[in-house]
């Protein structure tokens, strides 16, 4: 049985076709600069060597195929992704994933939340993410299969109404509430997800995204569901690491305007808490590669990858070896 099972996630920054139109503010890139960002990428990936990987920002799965394609260990790996919905008004990123262990069951879209959970009244898409979180059984072991979660949710980008500018303080200031009252709704549908899935379920979870918040912010919080019940709620993979090497670590996934943050993050459940009896494996180490933030390479991705090292323990009695 392979002992150790590594997750990743990567923002992969725009990833489409040449010429395609993301944004009104954002000029098509060539074909020389999709080139470039694909031939990074893919060494990227490569670097990672993760066992599976959740991807964000894909604003096409044919790209995301192509890019896998250029990879020396991927070329026969799982790539699983739904493109955008191309009847939409707007062009919108979508989620995907690729795997080297064998998946248990067809993959879900999960583009709308759970009853319950809303917008407040007026807002367009009350009931949807933004990007529809995918969700994946994957089987990492014989027997012993993860429902694995890769999300996007809503970024800080104000979101202003038709007319509304920057200028004025005070629209600023109510268009970066409703970005931040659309995380947290969606922090909230997550939620409701995951616990639906540990009760339904009964198997371990790991959550792979772009949180656009740093992990004691109050919409993360939310999606890890803290004070709840231990096996009910999930775990920051970086806080539970067993190798907390403060030198060598250096934990950071974005670089904004001079300030160095982590909003992409791997959360689990209490089946990878060693504190928690019962566990079946531990996080034994969290590896971030961010080098490239530094640099300002127009190819590469404004996020940093982050990776999780999980060890699963011997499958006789549930306990690290030694311990029974």
């Amino acid at each position: 049985m392979q002992q150790e099972i590594r997750f990743a996630t990567f923002n992969v920054y725009n990833l489409a076709p040449p010429g395609a139109r993301l944004y009104d503010n954002l000029e098509p890139s060539t074909p020389d600069e999709v080139e470039a960002k694909m031939d990074w990428t893919a060494r990227q990936i490569d670097m990672l060597d993760a066992d599976v990987i959740g991807f964000q920002e894909v604003f096409s799965q044919a790209a995301l195929a192509e890019t896998l394609a250029r990879t020396r260990r991927y070329r026969d790996a799982l790539h699983i992704g739904f493109d955008p919905d191309p009847g939409a008004g707007k062009l919108t990123p979508s989620v995907a994933m690729v795997s080297r262990l064998p998946l248990a069951a067809p993959p879900q879209a999960l583009p709308t939340f759970p009853p319950g959970i809303a917008m407040p009244p007026g807002n367009r898409d009350a009931d949807r993410f933004t990007r529809a979180p995918l969700h994946v059984e994957i089987e990492i072991a014989p027997g012993l299969v993860v429902d694995v979660l890769v999300v996007h949710l809503k970024s800080r980008r104000p979101d202003y109404r038709t007319g509304d500018t920057g200028d004025d303080p005070q629209l600023f200031a109510l268009a970066s509430l409703r970005s931040l009252i659309r995380r947290g709704t969606e922090a909230a549908a997550l939620r409701v997800l995951l616990s639906q899935l540990g009760r339904e379920r009964r198997r371990p979870r790991v959550v792979l995204g772009d949180f656009n918040d740093v992990a004691d912010a109050v919409t993360t919080g939310i999606v890890l569901g803290i004070g709840g019940p231990a096996g009910d709620r999930l775990y920051d993979a970086c806080q539970l690491q067993r190798r907390q090497d403060r030198l060598r670590h250096v934990g950071f996934s974005n670089l904004h305007e001079g300030q160095y943050t982590t909003i992409d993050h791997i959360l689990v459940s209490a089946d990878f808490n060693p504190d928690v009896p019962g566990a079946l494996g531990e996080i034994v180490d969290v590896v971030y590669l961010n080098d490239h933030l530094d640099l300002g390479l127009p190819e590469a991705s404004d996020h940093g990858q982050v990776l999780a090292k999980l060890r699963l323990y011997e499958r006789a009695n549930g306990n690290p070896p030694g311990d029974g």
